[in-house]
């Protein structure tokens, strides 16, 4: 079979990967929700703005990535993958009875994302979970998860109100990845009902809340695979997550 160095681009006579040409690639999840524009009131893919200003403020190139037709070897087009926010994981992802407080899950959404946290775990793909991606790496490897938290800690103030995010204390261990980003502790942003609960093998916990609630993890054995309960996007004026992870997309590249 023919090579198809001849399609790549060329650097002092050498064929280059494309992913290391330009700034570096970034895939985001997304969502797909009944969505309203215009006259137009459709299924659409979606993602709030936030998560591509934060990219590319960082020096990044946001890329999305919808829940149909998913195919992992996207990923070798990529420099990096961010698994976003969004709606409860099914339970059903960890063989668990739903909450009543359980609402509104993407089961198509959670094989989606599962299919790519495997994909970038094995290629090791720089990788950033946010929230809901959190919480979805945790089950892609056997974890299983709170369904609703304000049973365990008794109080609601990660997700105070609908639509109003929290705001909560970490303290980070200092010789983990996030803790070389962030230092000690931290102030975030936070917006969940749901936590995790038995952690998956192949994970450290590197970040709690005062409550005790599970606020970072990482997967051992890779450079950059870090998950955070928090929301990162939701504050324009710290973007060390980001930065850390498209740096982290040139040292491996």
């Amino acid at each position: 079979m023919a090579s198809n160095d001849s399609d790549r681009p060329v650097v002092d006579n050498q064929p280059v990967d494309n992913r290391t040409v330009g700034n570096p690639r970034i895939g985001i999840t997304t969502y797909l929700e009944p969505t309203i524009w215009g006259i137009w009131e459709r299924d659409a893919a979606l993602l709030p703005r936030v998560y591509l200003d934060a990219v590319a403020a960082a020096g990044g190139v946001p890329l999305l990535l919808p829940p149909v037709g998913t195919d992992p070897t996207v990923l070798d087009l990529l420099d990096g993958l961010i698994v976003a926010g969004g709606c409860d994981v099914d339970p059903a992802s960890y063989d668990a009875t739903p909450h009543p407080e359980t609402v509104d899950t993407r089961p198509g959404r959670d094989e989606h994302e599962r299919t790519l946290i495997q994909g970038a775990l094995d290629r090791d793909l720089p990788l950033l979970a946010i929230c809901r991606g959190l919480q979805m790496l945790n089950v892609t490897l056997g974890g299983t998860l709170h369904q609703h938290l304000p049973d365990v800690i008794t109080h609601d103030e990660h997700r105070p109100s609908p639509a109003v995010f929290g705001t909560t204390e970490v303290k980070l261990e200092p010789d983990s990845l996030a803790g070389r980003i962030l230092g000690d502790r931290a102030g975030v942003r936070c917006y969940h009902h749901q936590a995790i609960d038995v952690l998956a093998p192949g994970l450290t916990v590197t970040a709690r809340a005062g409550d005790g609630t599970v606020e970072a993890v990482e997967v051992d054995g890779h450079a950059f695979a870090l998950g955070v309960q928090w929301h990162p996007e939701e504050n324009p004026d710290d973007l060390r997550l980001f930065t850390a992870l498209i740096a982290a997309t040139r040292s491996t590249a």
